[in-house]
């Protein structure tokens, strides 16, 4: 079970990591979305779930990027008077948003592939 205290530094670390790479993103990484953060019980590191809504370039160049501002973002985050330390962060794609859109997509097929309604059944005749 999670404790309290790690639950707080994810909450803590995904909004930081959130408002930094939202201020410094490039252009051209399409729509990046940090999903979840999961650190270690002695916080000494931390792996950064993110997915990107966009092309596999945008996403590639999106990789890319969050790769090139490690340092800054590590470095910016020292002014944290809530951590003693800093873990290290490691970006990990999350392919949870693509999995649920794709369960979504069948879904959809098999009620559209279903028939409206059984068809009626005829009442025989009666008096004979």
């Amino acid at each position: 079970m999670i404790s309290r205290r790690l639950e707080r530094v994810n909450e803590l670390l995904l909004r930081e990591i959130s408002s930094y790479v939202l201020e410094n993103q490039p252009p051209d990484t399409g729509l990046l979305t940090f999903t979840a953060v999961k650190t270690t019980d002695d916080l000494m590191s931390a792996r950064v779930f993110y997915s990107v809504l966009g092309s596999d370039a945008e996403k590639a160049r999106a990789d890319e990027a969050l790769h090139r501002m490690k340092f800054e973002l590590t470095r910016s985050m020292r002014r944290l008077e809530s951590l003693k330390r800093i873990p290290v962060l490691e970006f990990v794609w999350d392919d949870t948003p693509a999995r649920a859109a794709r369960i979504n997509e069948l879904i959809q097929q098999i009620h559209t592939d279903e028939s409206p309604a059984a068809p009626k059944r005829r009442k025989p005749p009666e008096g004979k």
